[in-house]
């Protein structure tokens, strides 16, 4: 796994000012960060995720993955790395795999093993993961509901979450139920030209 922390919301607008080569990690997070300022925190998809953000408890790790396996391997180190980080210091991760689970199934599929990592790691009810992808699909829904666009990030991407942070947010706020009522009123108001308004490219299909 390709380790490139969050050095703060600034950095990767900072080097291309620059005129300075990205790597394609850096161009990986960079497009990432620009998914989470103008969708999750833009659009508030996430009234958690602004706070940590501009705090940069955000850790952004690139996987070069490209074999379920691999993946897995890396999962378990961001894993590791998150429950053995002090909250102050590494909030949430995103682990972002560009190589591998392209195909929405093959990565609904590896969802399952993801969640039997949590167990075999006794991590259940210490870490949830939320899952995020190009061609996110709700089953049932109609493959052109703007619905898919609350989950549909620039690449296959875990979401790595400590469950008593999550809890304490919504001790102080809203409850689940509200937050995604009020998500899906906000994409389905937003449209596919509002999400091409965006800039964050993607498909806009299922």
């Amino acid at each position: 796994m390709n380790s490139m922390d969050a050095s703060g919301p600034e950095s990767d607008r900072s080097q291309a000012a620059a005129g300075q080569p990205r790597s394609t990690d850096e161009a990986v997070i960079a497009q990432t960060r620009l998914w989470l300022e103008k969708a999750v925190i833009g659009l508030n998809l996430c009234p958690f995720a602004r706070a940590e953000y501009v705090r940069n408890r955000v850790a952004f790790r690139v996987s070069a993955a490209a074999t379920p396996e691999a993946l897995l391997t890396d999962l378990e180190s961001a894993l590791r790395e998150l429950v053995e980080a002090a909250p102050s210091s590494i909030e949430t991760t995103l682990l972002i795999h560009p190589q591998v689970l392209q195909d929405f199934l093959d990565y609904n599929e590896f969802l399952g093993e993801a969640e039997a990592l949590l167990v075999r790691m006794e991590l259940e009810g210490v870490i949830q993961i939320a899952s995020f992808h190009p061609r996110y699909r709700f089953a049932g829904e109609d493959p052109g509901d703007m619905s898919h666009f609350t989950n549909r990030s620039p690449y296959p991407t875990l979401h790595l979450l400590r469950e008593s942070s999550i809890e304490r947010a919504v001790r102080g706020g809203e409850d689940a139920e509200t937050i995604v009522a009020r998500n899906l009123k906000t994409v389905r108001e937003l449209g596919p030209e509002g999400w091409r308004r965006l800039g964050l490219g993607g498909p806009l299909e299922g």
